[in-house]
């Protein structure tokens, strides 16, 4: 079972976990905390602008996290309905509904619920900061670790929990790529971050996304399901962000986006590095 904030974040960061463990037979289970309400709309239009009906966008987002589900071998879509909250300090964050807005303890016994009904042996979320500290990521992290405390002393729990999580290394290839293809602006302004995040690691500070590769403990090659991840993130046809990476093409698509990091909650330090989230358990 993952659980995600928006509809599309499956398919970014879970969607070759997802497709191998398809492959394999294990059944899979997506959690979508939100209706990604706050997505493009028609031809880009961002929200707040002229021609934005978040309605729509609901209706459009939902049916492209049908097709996405579809093209992973996803087996059961659980969709919890909140509204997308936007980004940190827009408007959006504290309107009724906003996922953002809404009470852990609430959210978490909802999806604690879920869990009770699939029984998943593993479950992946994102990290403390949702990757890049996005409210719903966040949100998303704190209501599966509340879930999953929900759970403690039961007769059931989860065996295993994951963070997905952005190593220092993939940022950097990203932003190597944004020096290679970007617009004269892009290419200036990704100097300028890069430049600004080298100071700080020479400072010893952590980085604002992102954790150092030490603290990854699992990588888990999916370059032989490239293909359905990058058909499932192009199912997400009307959102802009991530027109980059399908620009790509899937063979330089499967070279950057092959390997999904994640942390395994409670790993003992010094523990090997894992391949694959199910190791000990098959």
């Amino acid at each position: 079972m993952a659980v995600h904030a928006h509809p599309d974040d499956e398919a970014t960061g879970t969607g070759g976990v997802f497709a191998k463990a398809a492959a394999e037979g294990i059944r899979t289970v997506l959690v979508t905390c939100t209706d990604g309400r706050c997505g493009d709309g028609p031809g880009g239009v961002k929200p707040g602008a002229e021609g934005h009906e978040p309605e729509a966008v609901v209706r459009v987002r939902a049916g492209e996290l049908e097709r996405s589900a579809k093209v992973l071998g996803i087996d059961v879509v659980e969709q919890l309905g909140y509204h997308d909250s936007g980004m940190m300090g827009w408007d959006t964050n504290t309107l009724p509904g906003a996922f953002w807005n809404t009470p852990v303890d609430e959210a978490a016994a909802r999806l604690a619920g879920l869990m009770r009904q699939h029984r998943p042996d593993v479950v992946v979320t994102y990290d403390a900061n949702g990757v890049y500290g996005h409210p719903d990521h966040i949100q998303a992290h704190r209501i599966t670790m509340a879930a999953v405390g929900l759970l403690a002393g039961e007769e059931w729990q989860p065996s295993k929990v994951y963070w997905s999580s952005m190593p220092y290394s993939q940022m950097q290839k990203w932003g190597d790529l944004m020096a290679e293809f970007g617009t004269e602006e892009e290419k200036a302004e990704g100097a300028k971050y890069e430049a600004e995040m080298q100071a700080m690691l020479e400072r010893g500070e952590r980085l604002p996304m992102g954790v150092p590769d030490a603290e990854l403990t699992t990588w888990v090659d999916v370059t032989a399901w490239s293909q359905q991840k990058f058909d499932a993130l192009s199912a997400h046809a009307s959102q802009s962000d991530s027109a980059m990476m399908l620009a790509l093409g899937v063979e330089r698509f499967g070279v950057m986006m092959g390997v999904e990091p994640f942390q395994l909650v409670g790993m003992a330090e010094g523990a090997p590095r894992e391949a694959d989230l199910f190791e000990g358990l098959r």
